[in-house]
């Protein structure tokens, strides 16, 4: 037993001697794998760092280049070149309103051209639209003293009236003043504010300004009246205040000389009794007929009268089906349903029965907006007028954004525009208008 157990003991010992060299060599091992990680963990780091560096650079080399290019160009290349042209416009405004002068000075002294277009000038003028129906209204002034007034020191009532408005005022042989304007919104603010002006007697260019501003709210809540009377007179109830306001404006307005309220009455009637007859749904024929030409009053967008029409629908949003019949109403888009085919059959009636509509009248309407539109559209423009059926346009100028010297460039350029886009008969005269007015109150006391 005893042999036996020193055996034992002595295989014990080599085993355990063994396991423990084995066991110092990996220990070495991991110490080595230790030591030659921390190695690569420190070349990262300095490699790490110098990236970061570089990427600082690169960074900073960015940022510099980026403040380069946006001192060199801010604006997009059509930008760029709008603003170059721009500039020289004004710096060379004063050498191109030079050079109109001198033209216009040329052509003043060729005598006889001059006489021709004298002669031009005059004949044009008589040669004028037949729209006085639709285009005048009168006042009687009480008394020969009164219509001095009416026109002022040097005709600077009636100058300053006629900017305030928008209208053209004529002076009779008698002691009647004739108020002329295209647009009949106008034209009634205008008839309201003269007869305003005419009782209180205080007629003077402040006070012109101040009575046509008070007119214009006065007309528009009459327009909100006209607008609800004609929806209970149709029986339609709880539309919308604004689409009831725009409505009021068919008061004013007229469709180839047809008054759209009389139109609207007449068209909504002749629809109703259609779909009582065929047994078409009456409530969508009789807010279609109602609505279907409201596109014709928006005068804030751009767009056909059907369109915008449409958009105003779908903005207070109406029936699908009475949207539809807006669409539909001039066969833009195929008939979707009988309540459409039902306001275009009464529609067609209503505007093409004897007497109703005066298409020239239309015609001469459409030629005076795209006149104002046209001169509107020019940077500075306050606000435009035409007069004389086209053939002459009164310009408004912001005098802090346009100088004097660019008040005759304006009009040179005007006048071409209106020679390339506009349709007439003679020739347009336009006139640009640059004023300016201060005006204080004293302390209460």
């Amino acid at each position: 037993m005893g042999l036996l157990d020193a055996l034992l003991t002595d295989k014990k010992v080599t085993a355990s001697k063994k396991i423990a060299k084995e066991l110092a060599a990996k220990v070495a091992e991991i110490e080595r794998c230790e030591g030659a990680l921390e190695e690569k963990e420190k070349q990262l780091d300095k490699r790490e760092e110098g990236l970061n560096k570089k990427l600082t650079e690169v960074d900073e080399i960015r940022k510099k280049e980026i403040t380069k290019l946006e001192k060199i160009a801010r604006l997009t290349r059509e930008e760029a070149k709008k603003l170059l042209i721009e500039a020289t416009e004004k710096h060379l405004a004063e050498d191109l309103a030079r050079k109109i002068k001198e033209a216009e000075e040329e052509i003043e002294e060729k005598t006889e051209e001059k006489a021709k277009e004298l002669l031009i000038e005059a004949m044009q003028h008589g040669a004028t639209d037949y729209v006085a129906e639709y285009t005048v209204s009168s006042i009687q002034l009480p008394s020969e003293e009164l219509k001095g007034r009416v026109i002022g020191r040097e005709g600077r009532n009636i100058r300053a009236f006629e900017q305030a408005t928008g209208v053209e005022i004529e002076l009779g042989d008698t002691n009647d003043i004739i108020i002329s304007s295209f647009d009949p919104v106008r034209r009634e603010v205008a008839k309201r504010a003269l007869q305003g002006l005419i009782r209180d007697r205080r007629i003077q260019p402040t006070r012109i300004k101040e009575v046509v501003e008070q007119t214009q709210k006065e007309v528009g809540k009459i327009m909100f009246e006209e607008g609800k009377k004609l929806c209970h007179s149709l029986k339609v109830y709880r539309l919308h205040p604004e689409l009831i306001k725009l409505l009021g404006r068919f008061k004013f307005r007229f469709s180839y000389g047809q008054n759209m309220i009389a139109h609207t009455l007449e068209e909504t009637k002749i629809g109703v009794q259609i779909a009582h007859e065929v047994g078409a749904d009456v409530n969508v024929v009789r807010l279609g007929c109602l609505l279907h030409d409201i596109g014709k009053v928006v005068t804030e967008e751009e767009g056909t009268h059907v369109q915008l029409g449409v958009d105003l629908a779908k903005k207070y949003q109406l029936p699908k089906e009475v949207i539809n019949c807006i669409a539909e109403h001039h066969e833009d888009k195929p008939f979707s349903s009988a309540e459409s085919r039902i306001i275009w059959i009464a529609d067609a009636i209503s505007g093409s029965r004897p007497g109703a509509r005066y298409e020239a009248h239309e015609e001469y309407v459409k030629r005076m907006e795209e006149i104002e539109e046209i001169a509107n559209k020019f940077k500075g423009v306050e606000e435009a007028f035409a007069y004389q059926a086209g053939r002459d346009v009164r310009v408004m100028v912001k005098p802090e954004e346009v100088s004097d010297d660019e008040l005759v460039v304006l009009a040179n350029k005007i006048a071409e525009e209106l020679e390339e886009k506009v349709t007439y008969a003679g020739q347009i005269k336009v006139t640009c208008i640059r004023e300016t007015a201060a005006s204080e109150t004293t302390k209460a006391k």
